[in-house]
């Protein structure tokens, strides 16, 4: 049989192994591994062949172990030729051409061509590939009982890397808390490297019986990780103020490290817990677009969240304990009592059609008074429900809106103010729905309360009647509202809404 290795075989092999083994170095400088398997492939090939021929033509041997000379020596030139194809096309030519398949799938691809090489260069010389498979068989049966551990970290390595579960590239936190960036999968374990300079060794079979989570990935999006910083303020600051100023000087410009969308959003998310502290619990909610940098982006947020605090002037809470001891008197009660009875009375005096009440009626009032702030963007008034309150607003600033909670804007109310003086005093229907712009203090009186007052003295009802019309005539939100209702009464607005002041508290003609 003629022989297939010669001096210009082994020269041309010699000359591939030297360009891929360039091509690795410049192009796939991480892959050199692979051009000293190269290398010591071909240095095999070469003792191979130098003792074929010392034994074959030199020296008088039998014809079986010239054969099997042979085809040791076609096998590993065939192994050497599958190397440097294996590490031209997944080393080079495949990552140039932007096309990424798994290290293990690669690895299984070459290691089949090279069982094969062996086969084709031992058959080639008489050897059956039969007894090699009936040996092989029993020594896997061997290794399988012997090696369950290590097979069962290679199969979870072929697997992670099949179904694409894990990626070279991912940022991932195991259950044990521990995260980092995976940098290589490999037969047995898969090795990640962590913000702390660490490298973690994990078992592939480690990872395939637990849960982990790849960590800022989803599909569609951008690499990005949601993030939290937490700070604190004292109680002294409406929490809808904190938020503002907060969430403006986080979006005016940009941070490093920090994703445009979705937005950074600031959120109060507790309040003093078991009233040790008199603070509020804030936190701002960002999205980390560089998941090695976490700390150093949490560090620039904070940053920016002091600065904004000390431009409006809201300090942060120190924490603390305070211990109030006070002698607890009747003199004491009662001056707490006079300032919430003086603030009720000045509530009341702000309302223009309770001017003709002396002041026992207003005491009277102010017993039933209740305190009922609203938030900014909550609903004072709906339009077309029957409550029978009246709201006196103290503070702050709401929208008349016609056509339900996000209709058009038709007037504004500023405090001090009043809202719902027709649902008080006559039971009518809303007219319009009052959202609150911004925090409102406020007080709620209702019909109980003045009904008390109407009944002891009845020809009230005229005098507050007709005030409460001339403030609808002044509302330019109404009047048309007040015109089509007076077209279809037929009665002057004045006697129509006595009447109907009358009625409603049941104090006759």
């Amino acid at each position: 049989m003629t022989a297939l290795i010669t001096p210009p075989t082994l020269a041309l092999l010699f000359v591939a192994v030297l360009v891929v083994a360039a091509l690795v170095n410049r192009f796939a400088p991480v892959r050199r591994g692979d051009v000293r398997r190269m290398l010591v492939l071909f240095g095999l090939t070469c003792v191979a062949w130098g003792v074929q021929r010392l034994f074959g033509d030199l020296l008088a041997v039998s014809a079986s172990l010239r054969r099997v000379l042979d085809g040791v020596a076609h096998s590993l030139a065939g192994v050497t030729l599958v190397a440097v194809l294996g590490a031209l096309v997944f080393d080079v030519a495949l990552p140039r051409l932007h096309v990424r398949i798994p290290t293990i799938a690669a690895e299984l691809t070459t290691g089949a061509c090279y069982f094969a090489a062996i086969l084709l260069g031992l058959r080639r010389y008489g050897f059956d590939p039969a007894n090699l498979l009936t040996t092989s068989a029993i020594l896997t049966g061997i290794l399988a009982l012997s090696l369950q551990a290590t097979l069962g970290n290679v199969i979870g390595g072929v697997a992670l890397q099949l179904d694409n579960s894990i990626r070279v590239g991912d940022w991932v936190r195991l259950e044990n808390g521990r995260q980092g960036l995976v940098r290589e999968i490999r037969w047995r374990h898969t090795v990640i490297e962590t913000s702390d300079w660490d490298t973690l060794i994990v078992p592939n079979a480690l990872l395939l019986a637990s849960t982990f989570t790849i960590m800022g990935k989803r599909i569609g999006q951008p690499v990005q990780h949601r993030m939290w910083v937490y700070f604190n303020v004292d109680f002294r600051f409406p929490p809808a103020e904190v938020i503002a100023v907060i969430e403006t000087a986080l979006r005016l410009a940009p941070i490093e490290g920090v994703a445009a969308e979705p937005p950074p959003q600031v959120v109060c998310y507790d309040f003093a817990r078991a009233g040790a502290d008199s603070m509020a619990y804030y936190a701002v909610r960002y999205w980390l677009t560089d998941l090695n940098c976490d700390d150093p982006t949490n560090s620039l947020v904070r940053v920016r969240v002091y600065a904004a605090l000390k431009r409006a002037d809201m300090p942060l809470a120190v924490p603390a304990a305070h211990l109030w001891v006070e002698h607890d008197s009747n003199k004491r009660r009662a001056r707490k009592v006079e300032r919430e009875r003086d603030a009720r009375r000045n509530a009341l005096r702000t309302v223009s059609f309770l001017a003709p009440l002396t002041d026992a009626e207003i005491a009277t009032l102010c017993e039933r008074l209740q305190y009922t702030p609203f938030a900014a963007g909550e609903m004072i008034t709906r339009e077309g429900a029957v409550a029978h309150f009246l709201y006196i607003v103290t503070a702050g600033r709401a929208e008349v809106r016609i056509g339900g909670g996000d209709g058009p804007v038709v007037a504004t109310i500023t405090g001090p103010d009043v809202v719902g003086e027709m649902g008080l005093m006559t039971g009518a229907p809303r007219t319009a729905s009052v959202v609150a712009v911004t925090d409102i203090a406020c007080y709620r009186l209702d019909k109980d309360a003045f009904h008390s007052v109407l009944a002891a003295r009845p020809e009230l009802a005229g005098e507050i009647a007709n005030l409460v019309s001339e403030r609808e005539e002044k509302l330019p939100s109404l009047r048309a509202r007040a015109a089509l209702e007076k077209e279809r009464q037929g009665e002057p607005d004045g006697a129509r809404l006595v009447d109907k002041v009358r009625r409603f508290f049941g104090l006759g003609a």
